[in-house]
């Protein structure tokens, strides 16, 4: 792959990554609820995710299933259905929101809440078909471009987890009172709920 292509692709790409979204928020809540570590680890379960979705991209698997109107619908309200869910919880949550932290299931149960939110958004397939070709040369190698670009979004992906991460560290400290932790909470609820809502209503 001709390095300008992925000088090019770098920037944008992290702008895309950085975007603030339901994970990235996930992501920052996590990290104040549980610390660093936790969020990091958690983050993993969406990198999971995305691979699966670059590898089906790779392979064309993508477009079969935006040709299929009925597995894009059930995905999509999968997904929306399950955003209204976390914030529903995180309404009613307290300091600690899905607080179980000191349990042995906590660390799994964040992955797994991480890989569902990012599994069950299927624009972050159209995302990849229609963002990563674009730096693709179909001459060349169509399988090791398409693993040097996944690979980067993927690294790109865990620095932004980590960015986010501690963002939500900070918001730790402002955070700290019952009353302000609650306004957070239903704060995130709130613009969860709105991406659920916009995810069930959109088109494509």
């Amino acid at each position: 792959m001709e390095l300008w292509k992925l000088f090019i692709f770098m920037p944008a790409c992290f702008a895309l990554n950085m975007t603030p979204g339901p994970n990235n928020l996930l992501a920052m809540n996590n990290a104040r609820c549980y610390g660093f570590k936790s969020s990091l680890l958690a983050g993993m379960g969406r990198i999971a995710a995305f691979s699966v979705m670059i590898t089906l991209t790779a392979s064309g698997l993508a477009m079969m299933l935006y040709a299929s109107e009925i597995l894009f619908f059930a995905i999509k309200l999968f997904g929306a259905l399950y955003l209204i869910w976390i914030a529903f919880r995180l309404w009613r949550s307290t300091s600690n929101p899905l607080s179980f932290a000191n349990s042995s299931r906590s660390q799994l149960e964040l992955v797994r809440q991480e890989f569902a939110l990012a599994a069950g958004n299927p624009k972050a397939i159209l995302i990849f078909t229609a963002f990563l070709p674009q730096f693709v040369d179909p001459v060349g190698d169509v399988e090791q471009q398409f693993f040097v670009l996944g690979l980067t979004f993927l690294m790109l992906e865990t620095l932004t987890i980590s960015i986010y991460a501690l963002f939500g560290l900070y918001l730790r400290h402002w955070f700290a009172k019952p009353k302000m932790s609650q306004l957070f909470n239903r704060t995130c609820a709130v613009f969860l709920t709105l991406s659920g809502g916009n995810l069930l209503i959109s088109r494509q």
